[in-house]
């Protein structure tokens, strides 16, 4: 008999107009009066000031309070110990800085974390790991998933459209790496968690359904992005969300003179890596030409030479991970298409 796998999810979930205003609210009914609200750094004031007023009006506690300016294991270790000891739950509210750090040291803590982005760059929010620098090299340190999203759709829409565009690339990367962990499973007999892959594709296909900037498409992202984090978390991998196309990603970041928002760069290889894998290349070009996701790209193009350097050292940026780069020497292939699809034209200098 197969022993139960125990997986966390959140138990509170409010993704629509308005909601940043009600956390108090949402954390008063969790009886969480104390808590500790880390935000990025210049936090817009009627961002700020919509999330103090819900906290006033429910007479939440601030008890410990922290701008983000960098994501790191040593800023988050650091916070631990000025806890006050009666602190009921961590809110990180902002971007994905504000956010990582905020994951990590409820997990440190042992403390419930609510997480409030008031972006969609990517999937973080909701995923069992923080992005953090440790010595100064990125890494991904697993933690525990929120137990509370709140997702003000309103605020979201008003972000600026790239951090938009950055999450459409991380959503559309959720395909290839799907395809990538099946692979792995061909190849080399790595069990696929079934549940796990068909709800990171059911989600995925439900936003590419209705790719629009308004406060439903916000609604779509948010809801995939976070059910991304959560297929995580029951695959007990990253697997159903990153694959080769992340790989290529983390290779930018480590070799790349100047690293860009990583959906951008997710979004951009998952293009290239369906054609490498031999599908799925029209409902992600689809998705990403209805929402001009390559003027972004033309407007800062990448370098040519990192891209194709990163594709080559992206098979061994993670040890054992099986992808469609480790089935053959996919170098030349991707000089081609990098050169030669019109999709990609002016994308690449």
């Amino acid at each position: 008999m197969l022993a139960a796998t125990q997986i966390g999810i959140p138990t509170l979930v409010r993704i629509k107009p308005g909601a940043l205003a009600r956390t108090g609210l949402y954390l008063a009914r969790a009886a969480y009066r104390r808590i500790a609200l880390l935000s990025s750094e210049a936090m817009p004031p009627a961002i700020a000031a919509a999330m103090q007023e819900g906290l006033d009006g429910q007479g939440i506690e601030v008890v410990a309070r922290r701008e983000v300016r960098a994501a790191s294991f040593e800023e988050a270790a650091a916070l631990l110990p000025a806890l006050p000891g009666r602190c009921d739950a961590v809110v990180g509210l902002g971007g994905g800085r504000a956010l990582d750090i905020a994951k990590y040291l409820a997990f440190l803590a042992r403390l419930p974390f609510l997480a409030a982005p008031t972006s969609l760059s990517n999937d973080g929010f909701c995923s069992p790991s923080a992005s953090l620098t440790v010595a100064g090299r990125r890494r991904s340190l697993p933690c525990a998933v929120p137990f509370g999203v709140v997702v003000d759709t309103e605020v979201c829409l008003r972000a600026p459209e790239i951090l938009w565009l950055s999450g459409v690339g991380d959503l559309v990367a959720k395909v290839t790496a799907v395809h990538d962990w099946k692979l792995a499973f061909h190849a080399r007999g790595e069990p696929v968690n079934d549940f796990a892959a068909l709800l990171s594709d059911a989600t995925v296909f439900q936003f590419m359904a209705r790719p629009a900037r308004d406060l439903e498409g916000m609604r779509l992202l948010a809801t995939a992005l976070m059910l991304n984090g959560i297929a995580m978390e029951i695959a007990g991998s990253s697997r159903p969300a990153s694959g080769s196309e992340h790989l290529i990603s983390h290779a930018l970041d480590q070799t790349g003179r100047r690293p860009r928002l990583h959906g951008l760069q997710v979004g951009t290889a998952a293009y290239v890596v369906s054609r490498l894998q031999g599908r799925d290349t029209d409902p992600i070009a689809a998705v990403l030409d209805a929402t001009r996701f390559w003027d972004a790209i033309r407007a800062d193009p990448f370098s040519l030479d990192e891209w194709l350097e990163a594709v080559r050292v992206a098979p061994e940026i993670k040890h054992g991970v099986y992808t469609v780069l480790s089935s053959r020497d996919c170098v030349p292939e991707v000089e081609s298409i990098l050169r030669t699809d019109p999709r990609l034209h002016g994308c690449f200098a």
